[in-house]
């Protein structure tokens, strides 16, 4: 709502308005004859929202019933939940007040009077503003003189009609782009028109190009914004270097991932003769080639942020800065904006400085090597590296002392290993596992977080316009829900609405650290914790333990990172004297990057969460009818989920557990059989077989083994 909205509102509510027409409206307000027009048209808005009626005189009033605004999420079974503008609360929507409405439509709704103890307030749509999607992904169903379009998403909720003439080029059992022409109403279906055909589910990349379309994103940079890239070179202005702190003469490493090719993180630690430790973290100073407002800049500030398909990047910023100028590429000369910290033996930061500079990357290393080298694991490695095995062995050691402070005041040591797909150079999966990772991961995840922290605290206290990385205190309810599935496991996470101290939390993890259940305990704790976000207000971030938190470290593909390095360079160069406007200016364009970047992470998060599902479910069509084992790792009213160690996750649906039939007992968040009295919870080791698997439906079912329910029955 802008201001003139607000403005006319307020001056309706007043106690002393009585209904009015637009001239008289225009009179009271001292709102010229010129501006007549730019009147009507914001009642007309507010009387689209519902905030405001005409009464049986034609003259304007506040409407009586509350009408709140808000975005729309819907689930594949019809029902929703409306996020409220400005508001932490979900109202519930069932599927008969739901109106047609879709996933990601802006709406109205009112609220309704029923509501049972501990569940969300249930309201109705009234109206639905605008539709989020006017194109969907599907599968084209083809008849004689029309077809149907099946969307992959299922959150969508309806098929859509294509005429004969809205075809195109499309075939039976094609991947399609269809734009939507008319939404469905009543029992009428969604009407589309075919305007890309993205070839046969079974060619190799239309999977992945699939979500690309479903999900709109932006996967070609504009000519303009290339060009622009282009132009920065590949070489520093060595002319600048006199400007900067030269660190060129020291030992400075990357440590990544083996394919990594965006590389904006450097690292060197000393220990000092007074028994400290000095951490230096280099960071690619990404925002002196992407000044504000340039083409750059707003493509970047479009994607938000990089996005990782299995083997295919969708970067923020072109290669030619993303991979070239701004990635600390080994033995070429980089500048930075960098963080050196004095630590003492306690992991505390006693002394910080930020400021320009340039340097000049020793060695590029990968995890894997640099584990290899703390291990003494391979002779080969350890040679090759030889005259740097201190800086590492310091490395470790200053990371055991920041870990263990960590520890300390309660971070969250979620054991959740990504999985690692394998595919064919045609991008078929071939394998999926685990993810290993080492202490080496540790050493720069620790360098990072204690450089995040102190650049947040740093700014915060300045009141700098900035952007946080904040995670607030999980809801009362969740942790009570949680609860329900962890009494079955003899834990309980203890908080109350006083107190909630990321301990609680702590204390459950490390209880069940390296134990079969482990992974799922720390899969139930993530989602019992609020999703972290970005934001210009400073409120700390839960899962990690800290007062103030960034994200200062990965300029190249986070825009908010981008964004404060714009901020710190701007009071570096300006010796920290920063005037009133620059601040306002910034801080109002703080909250808008904010609010932009924390929605494309979410999608960039679904995009990456759906391509796995894709791929995992592709990986186990191959293997339909083999045994493995696997953790329950959710309970639920229609089945089980188990996880095999491999990462995979699929349903054992009611009829897929034997002859049994098997009732949820929804306080206790078991299974229990009805004659055998048999019980399934969170946490259960079991063995089941590949049923069935679908790519296009993102999903895997399996079934309990034979002998493993013969087992049971012996015990009935």
């Amino acid at each position: 709502m802008d201001e003139k909205e607000k403005m006319i509102l307020e001056f309706m509510e007043d106690k002393e308005y009585v209904p009015m027409k637009v001239k008289e409206i225009a009179m009271i307000l001292n709102i010229p004859k010129e501006k007549n027009d730019e009147l009507v048209q914001v009642l007309n808005n507010l009387e689209e929202k519902l905030k405001i009626r005409k009464n049986k005189k034609n003259r304007y009033m506040i409407n009586d019933e509350k009408i709140l605004e808000g975005t729309y999420r819907r689930n594949s079974k019809g029902f929703g939940f409306v996020k409220l503008d400005n508001e932490d609360e979900e109202i519930y929507i069932s599927k008969k007040n739901a109106l047609n409405t879709f996933d990601g439509d802006r709406v109205l709704i009112k609220i309704l009077d029923i509501k049972e103890s501990g569940k969300s307030k249930e309201g109705k749509v009234v109206k639905v503003i605008s539709h989020k999607k006017n194109t969907i992904v599907g599968t084209f169903q083809y008849s004689r003189n029309f077809g149907f379009v099946v969307p992959d998403d299922s959150s969508f909720g309806t098929d859509i009609f294509i005429s004969k003439s809205n075809m195109g080029k499309a075939r039976n059992n094609h991947k399609v782009l269809v734009e939507i022409l008319k939404y469905p109403e009543g029992n009428k279906h969604a009407e589309g028109k075919i305007i890309e055909v993205l070839g046969m589910p079974n060619e190799a990349g239309v999977d992945m190009l699939s979500l690309i379309k479903e999900y709109s994103l932006p996967s070609v940079f504009p000519e303009a914004v290339v060009n622009e890239a282009k132009s920065k070179g590949d070489k520093i202005d060595r002319s600048k270097i006199k400007e900067r702190i030269d660190l060129r003469d020291k030992q400075i490493f990357t440590i990544d991932g083996e394919d990594a090719k965006d590389l904006d993180d450097a690292v060197r630690v000393e220990k000092l003769e007074d028994g400290n430790y000095l951490l230096e973290v280099h960071i690619a100073d990404v925002s002196y080639y992407v000044p504000q407002d340039s083409l750059l800049d707003k493509e970047a500030y479009l994607r938000g942020t990089s996005i990782y398909m299995l083997g295919r990047v969708i970067p923020m910023l072109p290669r030619e800065l993303s991979n070239g100028l701004c990635s600390l590429n080994m033995n070429e000369d980089r500048f930075t904006l960098s963080c050196s910290m004095k630590i003492n033996k306690q992991g505390e930061v006693i002394d910080s400085k930020v400021y320009k500079g340039v340097i000049r990357v020793t060695e590029r290393m990968n995890y894997n090597d640099v584990q290899k080298i703390l291990d003494n694991s391979d002779k080969e490695v350890v040679k090759r590296y030889e005259k740097y095995i201190p800086q590492f062995k310091l490395m470790e050691e200053l990371a055991t002392i920041l870990k263990n402070r960590r520890i300390e005041k309660g971070y969250l040591n979620l054991n959740l290993p990504e999985s690692k797909i394998e595919l064919d150079q045609d991008g078929w999966a071939i394998d999926v596992h685990k993810y290993e990772t080492h202490f080496s991961n540790e050493i720069i995840e620790q360098f990072m977080l204690i450089a995040n922290e102190t650049v947040a605290e740093k700014f915060f206290w300045l009141d700098a316009p900035f952007i946080y990385r904040i995670h607030e205190e999980p809801d009362i309810d969740k942790i009570k829900e949680a609860n329900k599935f962890l009494y079955n496991l003899g834990l309980k996470i203890k908080a109350n609405k006083e107190k909630i101290h990321p301990k609680a939390f702590a204390m459950v993890l490390d209880e069940v650290s390296g134990k079969e259940e482990e992974r799922v305990v720390s899969n139930l704790v993530l989602r019992t914790l609020k999703l972290a976000r970005y934001s210009d207000e400073n409120s700390g971030h839960f899962g990690i333990a800290s007062k103030y938190y960034c994200h200062f470290t990965s300029p190249i593909r986070r825009y908010p990172d981008l964004f404060i390095h714009r901020i710190i360079s701007y009071y570096l160069e300006n010796g920290y004297n920063v005037e009133e406007e620059f601040k306002e200016k910034y801080k109002a364009l703080a909250n808008q990057a904010a609010i932009n970047s924390s929605e494309r992470e979410k999608i960039a998060t679904k995009t990456e969460r759906e391509a796995d599902k894709i791929k995992k479910a592709e990986y186990m069509e191959k293997h339909i009818g083999e045994e493995y084992q696997g953790v329950v790792s959710s309970i639920t009213s229609f089945g089980m989920f188990v996880e095999l160690e491999n990462t995979v996750e699929g349903l054992v649906g009611f009829r897929d557990m034997g002859n049994e039939y098997y009732i949820y007992d929804e306080n206790k968040k078991i299974l229990i059989g009805e004659n055998s009295k048999k019980t399934y919870k969170i946490g259960d080791v079991v063995k089941i077989k590949v049923k069935d698997a679908n790519k296009m439906l993102r999903q895997v079912d399996f079934e309990i083994c034979e002998e493993q329910q013969k087992e049971q029955d012996l015990f009935v």
